[in-house]
């Protein structure tokens, strides 16, 4: 076969190949990251159960199992084709007003999937190995439901088909706020650790509802999303675009860190 035959199908799949990664929230790191900032925050009788839970893992951290969820369609593809509605939530077309009827039919969206692994999680009468999924879930989806893609329209794919130039590469809006403004700064996870914690303190309820809190996080990153701005006019980035956004994602970050630990203690810390 001639070499220039192959380039078409070459292009085509690396083309796919682009766009079947962009679906991921925050990117590996920055699930690590809300993972981490929680670790900081656990207390002793929650800390006990995760590391108890966790204990059959590789690497038995809430770090470690952050981006697990997004690694299902690799390593267990029919549970990750069961649960790949469970990342994400369309309000946007819908002024950013969830209603579990219209958005979350099955509960096969993030609001309701994070409450169903949390009571999961809380239910000590169920196994630890299925406490421990849930665990699994509920540190990865606290991270999905605060990347404002994730809760934003539906028309676009949650910004997977809103094509963009960002640093001379093409890319989308939806991977843009994932990961591609936060890996322009090249910081390993201590180093963005450190960054994300000197943020000013967010304010957070110190008690978790997540039957209410679920609902009220979703409808707040879908605020992001369609505030004006956020899907630019021009489609090649300048640097402004990250030095205004980044920061938002960052801050995003450091929110569901601590209330991913709120969430925790009061699940995990109490008999």
């Amino acid at each position: 076969m001639k070499m220039s035959s192959l380039l078409p199908a070459t292009a085509l799949a690396l083309a796919l190949t682009l766009v079947s990664t962009d679906a991921l929230a925050w990117g590996a790191q920055g699930h690590r990251l809300v993972a981490r900032i929680a670790e900081t925050r656990l207390t002793p009788q929650a800390q006990a159960e995760v590391d108890r839970l966790l204990a059959a893992e590789p690497d038995p951290t809430l770090h470690g199992i952050a981006p697990w969820a997004d690694q299902l369609r690799a390593k267990d593809p029919g549970l990750g084709k069961r649960s790949a509605g469970w990342h994400y939530v369309n309000i946007g077309e819908d002024d950013c007003h969830y209603e579990v009827q219209k958005h979350c039919r099955n509960g096969n969206c993030v609001v309701e999937a994070l409450k169903a692994q949390t009571a999961i999680l809380g239910d000590r009468s169920k196994s630890d190995a299925e406490r421990a999924q849930a665990l699994k879930f509920v540190v990865h989806f606290a991270g999905d439901i605060h990347q404002p893609m994730h809760a934003g329209y539906g028309h676009d794919k949650g910004g997977n088909d809103f094509q963009v130039q960002f640093n001379n590469r093409g890319t989308n809006l939806h991977s843009l706020w994932d990961s591609g403004m936060l890996n322009e700064q090249t910081l390993d996870d201590d180093q963005y650790l450190k960054r994300l914690l000197a943020l000013p303190k967010p304010a957070f309820a110190t008690r978790s509802n997540i039957d209410a809190d679920a609902v009220q996080w979703a409808e707040a990153s879908c605020r992001i999303a369609i505030a004006p701005g956020v899907y630019p006019d021009k489609r090649t980035l300048d640097p402004s675009y990250a030095a205004t956004y980044r920061p938002v994602a960052e801050r995003e970050l450091r929110l569901a860190g601590e209330r991913l630990a709120v969430l925790l203690n009061d699940t995990l810390g109490k008999r």
